[in-house]
């Protein structure tokens, strides 16, 4: 399949391990020049010559907090002029601690927002006057199969990543016109760093193994076993590609059938 992003300029965010970094191989595989940012700078810089060297594709990199207005301004203008635009934006971040409601400060509310949502602002902000200009665009969130149906002890991430839905809705309304496409990829559970952490605070809690609490989790799927990273960048690919040219303010899940709803 010609997906037509060879040459395309794609910024993915929190992008040296797990599933950003899943994203960033996968569309530099599929021709495209990718930027890549996250806080730790040298997993960073070893991710993006990884990338460079496997896919010969042009690499731009940056270590910075996604929630930061200024840091974030300054990496977008970076990359549309080392690139000359800016095509394709993914959105994400790190998810929020597992905590029941009443163990929760107010403080950990705000840093989950700036976490998970106002990332995804400041990133739009920054790329849709790019994308204006080139009358085409995707922006992609990943956030999280809890934006369909909550998970227990992440009332954070089930509260908080519903905003950005809201928000991927709002602005593929407002700005489907200038050929801007924004849709929302929601991963269950997925074999990263952060699963093994919620894997092993599960387990002492329950005071089970984590190989019973993975087995478990693979039970509720309908294929029998937990995704891959490689398989969410898959479907960012597709979104971001030309054969997703009519599919925008949409929600679509990789959670390997977890999801119960219609």
């Amino acid at each position: 399949m010609n997906t037509g992003l060879r040459d395309r300029v794609a910024i993915v965010a929190a992008s040296s391990q797990g599933i950003g970094k899943a994203c960033a191989e996968a569309l530099a595989a599929e021709g495209a020049n990718v930027a890549l940012c996250a806080r730790n700078e040298n997993t960073l810089s070893a991710t993006a010559d990884e990338i460079q060297k496997k896919y010969g594709v042009k690499v731009f990199s940056s270590a910075l907090d996604v929630t930061d207005p200024a840091s974030v301004q300054k990496f977008v203008g970076d990359v549309a002029r080392e690139f000359g635009r800016v095509d394709v934006c993914v959105t994400n971040a790190g998810g929020p601690p597992a905590k029941n409601f009443l163990s929760l400060t107010v403080e950990e509310w705000r840093r989950a927002f700036e976490l998970n949502l106002l990332s995804t602002v400041l990133f739009a902000k920054e790329v849709i006057p790019h994308m204006q200009k080139g009358r085409w665009g995707r922006i992609i969130a990943i956030t999280s199969i809890s934006v369909k149906q909550p998970i227990p002890d992440l009332i954070l991430s089930n509260s908080i990543r519903t905003g950005v839905v809201g928000l991927v809705k709002s602005l593929a309304n407002e700005f489907g016109r200038d050929g801007i496409l924004v849709n929302n990829v929601g991963p269950g559970y997925t074999k990263t760093e952060r699963l093994k952490s919620l894997t092993a605070t599960r387990a002492l809690a329950a005071g089970v193994t984590e190989a019973q609490i993975e087995g478990n989790w693979a039970k509720d799927t309908a294929i029998g076993r937990i995704a891959e990273p490689e398989e969410v960048a898959a479907a960012v690919v597709f979104l971001a590609s030309e054969r997703a040219s009519a599919i925008t303010g949409q929600t679509i899940l990789v959670d390997s059938g977890t999801y119960r709803g219609l």
